[in-house]
C-alpha cells in the first residue's frame, strides 16, 4: 500500500477515535443536531477503520511469522511461510476494499428526488415521449417500492405533457436516478406519419435531490413572487373550484416552479418552496462543479441537461446510453420500468472512474 494512502487511513482512524470520544460527552448527547451529525459520520467511518485495523493485524502477523523463519525448526518455518502467504493474499484483498471505501460518498445518494421532464424538439411527438418517460419513472418507483407524488404537469393538446414534475420518495432514490439527468432522444414512426418515416424527438430530464430543510438554501422571501391559480388535469372536481395551485417565481434567477398536487394552497406552496430550494441548490452545485473541471471528467456524465445521454430507438427496440456506450434490447420492458441493468451499469462505470481518480490522487 502507498504511504500516502496509509497516512490518510491513519488520519481517518484518529478522527474516528475523536468522534467516538465526543459521542459519550454529555454536551454532545444533549445537542441532538450535533449528536446526529457525529453519529452519521461515525457510521460512515466505521467500515473504513475496521478494515484498516484488519490490514494492520495482517501486517503484524507477517512480521511475527518472519521472525520464526530464522529459527532452526523446519516445521515451524513451513508454518510461518504458509501464514505469510495467507496474510499477504488477504492484504491484497483488503487494499482493494479500502480503495473502494475511500471513494467519496455522494452526500445526496440517500435523498428523495424531484424528477422534471420537459418536451424539447419534436412538437407533439416530444410531448408524447414526455408521457412515456413519466410512466417509465412511475413504474420504476413501483418496482422499487418507492412512493411517487405528482407535483405539477402541463398537458399537451395531442396527448402527453409539455412538462411534468414528480417527487419520488424511498431508499437510495437519488443514487439510482442521478444519472438520468440530460437529454433523452426518441426515434420512432409517429402515428400521424403516413409515409412510415422515422422521426427524432427529444426531451430533457432533470433529477434534483430534495433538500431536507428549506433553510439549507438561503432564499430571500422578498425575491419570490407567488401566484395562485386553479389546477387543471386529473385530480378530482375540486381542482377547478378553488385557486389551490401555486406558482413561485424566483426573480433573481427567473426559476419558476408550480405545485397543484394538493387541494390545500398552503401545502402546495410548501412543496413548491421545497422544489425551488432543490433547484437553487442544484444550480449552486453546478457552478461549483464547473469550476472543478477535474471532478467533471470523472463522472459518468456532467448531468447537464444540454448533454444527449440516451436514445430510445423504437424500430430496433433498443435503448443506448451514449456516456458508456451500453445498449439494452428490450424497449417495451425498459419503458415499463425494467431499468435495473442500465442503472447498475451506470453506477459500476462511475465507481470505476472514481476509483481510477483516487489512485491517481494518491500515486
Amino acid at each position: 500500500m502507498l504511504d500516502s494512502i496509509k497516512t490518510r487511513l491513519t488520519e481517518i482512524k484518529d478522527n474516528f477515535s475523536d468522534i467516538q470520544t465526543k459521542l459519550s460527552m454529555p454536551d454532545v448527547i444533549n445537542d441532538q443536531k450535533q449528536y446526529a451529525s457525529l453519529s452519521k459520520e461515525y457510521s460512515n467511518l466505521k467500515p473504513i477503520v475496521e478494515k484498516f485495523e484488519e490490514y494492520i493485524k495482517c501486517e503484524s502477523n507477517i512480521s511475527s511469522a518472519e521472525e520464526v523463519l530464522n529459527e532452526s525448526d523446519i516445521d515451524l518455518a513451513e508454518l510461518a511461510k504458509e501464514e505469510i502467504k495467507e496474510n499477504n493474499e488477504r492484504i491484497s484483498e483488503i487494499e482493494k476494499e479500502l480503495k473502494n471505501l475511500l471513494i467519496p460518498v455522494d452526500k445526496n445518494d440517500d435523498k428523495n428526488v424531484f424528477v422534471e421532464v420537459r418536451a424539447g424538439t419534436g412538437g407533439d411527438e416530444a410531448a408524447l415521449f414526455v408521457g412515456d418517460l413519466y410512466r417509465m419513472y412511475l413504474r420504476l418507483a413501483e418496482r422499487n417500492k418507492w412512493k411517487s407524488e405528482l407535483i405539477s404537469s402541463r398537458e399537451s393538446e395531442q396527448g402527453g405533457f409539455k412538462e411534468v414534475v414528480i417527487k419520488i420518495i424511498g431508499e437510495n432514490v437519488y443514487k439510482k436516478l442521478k444519472f438520468e439527468s440530460g437529454i433523452h432522444r426518441v426515434q420512432r414512426v409517429p402515428s400521424t406519419e403516413s409515409q412510415g418515416r422515422i422521426h427524432t424527438s427529444a426531451c430533457s430530464v432533470a433529477v434534483l435531490a430534495e433538500i431536507e430543510d428549506v433553510e439549507e438554501v438561503e432564499i430571500d422571501k422578498s425575491e419570490i413572487r407567488t401566484d395562485t391559480f386553479r389546477a387543471s388535469g386529473a385530480g378530482g372536481q375540486h381542482v377547478n373550484k378553488t385557486d389551490s395551485a401555486v406558482r413561485l417565481t424566483h426573480i433573481p434567477t427567473g426559476i419558476v416552479v408550480e405545485c397543484q398536487d394538493d387541494r390545500s394552497q398552503h401545502k402546495n406552496k410548501a412543496k413548491a418552496l421545497t422544489l425551488l430550494g432543490a433547484k437553487l441548490k442544484a444550480m449552486a452545485e453546478e457552478e461549483v462543479t464547473q469550476e472543478q473541471a477535474e471532478k467533471r471528467k470523472n463522472m459518468v456524465g456532467s448531468g447537464d441537461r444540454s448533454e444527449k445521454i440516451r436514445t430510445y430507438n423504437f424500430p430496433q427496440s433498443r435503448i443506448t446510453d451514449h456516456r458508456i456506450e451500453f445498449s439494452v434490447h428490450n424497449l417495451d420492458g425498459f419503458l415499463d420500468g425494467e431499468m435495473e441493468i442500465m442503472i447498475s451499469t451506470l453506477l459500476e462505470e462511475n465507481q470505476a472512474r472514481l476509483l481510477s481518480n483516487l489512485e491517481k490522487t494518491f500515486s
